[in-house]
């Protein structure tokens, strides 16, 4: 009996191993290609600095280490470079967030009927092509260049994929589902909320997804154009440049990539939690082909103490 329960606990330390090593090695093939590249880059920026441009010319493009040296650890800098983060990130959330309420709603009205969708599309897709700088100036007139401005930048940029997005999911709710609704005599409520909004589930983080990174987008213009004010990262972008302080404006430009790829992860971490576990194009498939991998390697495992002789517990007498 012990002779067993040795055997089965050191088939499950097997498994646990092989899990680990499995997990693993798939963290090593996400990671390494962006980290390649992120070397490649960081190589080509030293060359460009020290091969191609002359010493009284580098100020255009400073290394690397001048940027951490100068942009990040300087106190007063770093300082800046932080507060100016959480105002902008206060400006591209609050946008977002109207962004988000106006689009869901505006294509839930869209779903309902064809001559709403047809009355309103043309026009969001003339939001969709208003060219933000040319209008950044009449905004400021109209609201003021105060934070209201700032939010109706972050609006105009992110509605549109929420908008489109949401409403390609509601429309694509199974037919066969609607005609089971219809002959249990549901009504346009029961309808949405039952069928259409979950179906749109996925399509809806996609639209968030694009959406947060523009609404940073949307943060940083306006802040840049409006120039009045607190200062955000885009203020500061403005700043930095008009000093010539190159070392800075890089600094700023690093932080505001890395915001909006935080943002841009965020919600993608966000939508594989709530629809990834069902929905395929946001990671079910995946998942299950990792679970496999798994279960293949704790069967190679089993297989090969087997072949060895040790005991597994199969067929024996306690």
């Amino acid at each position: 009996m012990s002779t067993v329960r040795e055997a089965a606990r050191m088939s499950g330390a097997l498994r646990d191993a092989a899990r680990s090593r499995s997990q693993v090695a798939r963290l090593i093939r996400l990671a390494a290609p962006p980290l390649l590249v992120f070397l490649v880059v960081i190589g080509i920026w030293y060359a460009v600095t020290y091969l191609v441009l002359q010493p009284s010319r580098r100020f255009l493009l400073p290394p690397p280490h001048d940027v951490v040296r100068y942009g990040f650890m300087e106190p007063t800098t770093r300082a800046e470079l932080w507060r100016g983060l959480l105002r902008s990130a206060h400006v591209a959330f609050l946008g977002l967030g109207v962004a988000f309420v106006i689009g869901f709603a505006t294509a839930v009205l869209m779903s309902q009927a064809k001559w709403i969708e047809r009355s309103l599309y043309p026009w969001a897709v003339v939001l969709q092509t208003v060219p933000i700088l040319a209008i950044v100036p009449l905004l400021g007139f109209w609201f003021g260049f105060g934070l209201m401005s700032r939010v109706i930048v972050c609006v105009i940029i992110a509605l549109f994929p929420i908008i489109i997005n949401t409403l390609t999911g509601l429309l694509s709710a199974d037919r066969r589902l609607h005609d089971l609704l219809t002959l249990h005599g549901a009504g346009r409520w029961t309808r949405l909320t039952k069928l259409q909004i979950p179906a749109a589930l996925p399509d809806i983080f996609t639209g968030l997804r694009t959406s947060a990174g523009l609404a940073v987008i949307g943060a940083i213009v306006g802040d840049f154009f409006f120039g009045r004010g607190r200062p955000g990262l885009g203020l500061l972008l403005a700043q930095y440049s008009s000093r010539l302080k190159s070392e800075e404006l890089l600094a700023a430009v690093l932080v505001a990539c890395g915001f909006g790829v935080a943002v841009f992860s965020a919600f993608g971490w966000l939508g594989r939690r709530v629809v990834g576990a069902w929905d395929e194009s946001w990671g079910a498939t995946s998942r299950i082909e990792v679970q496999d991998e798994e279960a293949t390697q704790g069967v190679q495992t089993d297989t090969s103490r087997e072949g060895v002789g040790e005991p597994t517990g199969r067929g024996e007498a306690p």
